[in-house]
């Protein structure tokens, strides 16, 4: 038997094997996907989880309960792509014929001393638990800076002001405004929405140093009881330490194909591929879609023929009664629509719709 192997059960992971299970698998190969969890939780929700907002059940999501697929679960340790085979922490060895990597990020620190000791994170399940009881613990009228002001950083900061009304919230970032990326009035809206709601903000802080509650602004301290990171992710050091070319953010280049041009049987999926727009839940299972068209055609000898992966927006929460978002490239929405679409988004992803 073949294995056709899909490493990480996340957003682009999860897509690819939904995907070759709608269609007829070979005779000769076996689908397996591993991960660490025995379910998927929806990150793009996490900050709701670290907030105290909402319970973990609300972001599990169970795999495919499907005699045609394997589910290994396990702490993967590296990936010798010249051997072919998936080593593990804590078991022996999986090898492979056909491989996708879709083991998501970490949070990049940016060479910030003392950054990962002393803050929080809300990249994993296990991390955003622990943010959640260290977000808990505070007393009444305590600090918390929240650290990166793009997307992941608002909506954390909305959400614990929601949760946590007794709290001082602080949103923190090296720019000269929020989320960057996005148009000015959409910007204006969402500080607008903080000033409003009591957060502070503190743009252009290029901190060096972070050291227990103290955040280093150059020579300024900036006093905080928790810190919480949203500024930036990097791929995960298993990718890291793969030895295939990859761009300036250490993502993995590929062919049109998303497979690795030295290992054509390998593909890459989400955060640790490098695509022509940012990471996200919609990309990733956007790209798992064409990675499993691309192996079906393969499996019959035809040249895979794909489309241009084309986003439909995104979509971000201000709290669970207003939000913001881009639909295309130019219509622009706040308040309870936007917030309502991004309910309906979540709602879709729970039951495996895209």
């Amino acid at each position: 038997m073949k294995k056709f192997v899909i490493l990480g059960g996340g957003y682009g992971g999860l897509t690819v094997a939904l995907n070759l299970l709608e269609k007829d698998l070979p005779d000769d190969t076996e689908l397996i996907m591993i991960d660490r969890s025995p379910f998927q939780g929806l990150k793009t929700e996490y900050y709701a989880l670290a907030s105290g907002t909402i319970a973990e059940t609300h972001i599990r999501v169970s795999y495919p309960d499907d005699s045609r697929l394997q589910l290994v679960y396990g702490e993967v340790s590296d990936v010798n792509l010249e051997t072919k085979q998936i080593n593990f922490h804590d078991k022996e060895p999986i090898s492979y014929d056909w491989l996708v990597i879709g083991l998501g990020c970490v949070d990049s620190y940016h060479g910030i001393t003392g950054a990962q000791e002393f803050s929080s994170s809300i990249q994993t399940l296990a991390q955003t638990r622990a943010t959640y009881q260290k977000i808990n613990n505070i007393n009444p009228y305590g600090q918390v800076s929240i650290i990166g002001g793009g997307l992941s950083g608002v909506e954390m900061a909305s959400e614990l002001r929601e949760s946590r009304p007794d709290l001082n919230i602080r949103l923190i970032d090296r720019g000269p405004s929020l989320l960057s990326a996005f148009p000015t009035n959409l910007q204006q809206y969402v500080r607008e929405w903080m000033i409003e709601h009591h957060i502070e903000l503190r743009t252009q802080v290029s901190l060096v140093r972070l050291d227990g509650g103290d955040l280093y602004n150059q020579d300024e301290i900036i006093r905080t009881d928790a810190t919480i990171w949203t500024a930036g992710i990097q791929p995960t050091p298993i990718v890291e330490a793969l030895n295939v070319p990859k761009d300036r953010q250490g993502r993995i280049l590929l062919n049109e194909y998303h497979q690795i041009p030295d290992f054509e049987e390998v593909f890459v999926v989400g955060d640790c591929a490098s695509l022509p727009f940012s990471p996200s839940a919609q990309a990733a299972q956007a790209q798992g879609k064409q990675i499993a068209e691309a192996i079906q055609a393969i499996w019959k000898g035809d040249t895979p023929k794909l489309g241009k992966i084309k986003l439909r927006g995104t979509l971000g929460s201000l709290g669970k009664k207003s939000g913001f978002g881009i639909m295309g490239r130019r219509t622009l929405m706040t308040g309870k629509i936007a917030r309502m679409l991004k309910s309906g988004v979540l709602w879709k992803s729970k039951r495996h719709f895209g």
